[in-house]
C-alpha cells in the first residue's frame, strides 16, 4: 500500500508546481478539468522527452 500512496502524493507534488491548478481559479468544473488535463500533460511530455535522451 505504501509505493501507492507515494505514487499519488508524487503526482499530486507535480501537479502543484502548475500555478494555475494550485489555486482553484476557475468558476467551472470542466475549466478546472482542462486545467488539470493540460498541467498533467505538460509533466508526462516533460518526462518522455528527457527519457529519449
Amino acid at each position: 500500500m505504501l509505493p501507492r500512496r507515494w505514487l499519488v502524493e508524487r503526482t499530486f507534488a507535480w501537479l502543484m508546481r502548475s500555478c494555475r491548478v494550485a489555486r482553484d481559479y476557475e468558476g467551472r468544473t470542466d475549466s478546472a478539468e482542462a486545467m488539470i488535463w493540460r498541467s498533467m500533460s505538460m509533466v508526462m511530455s516533460r518526462r518522455l522527452a528527457r527519457q529519449r535522451r
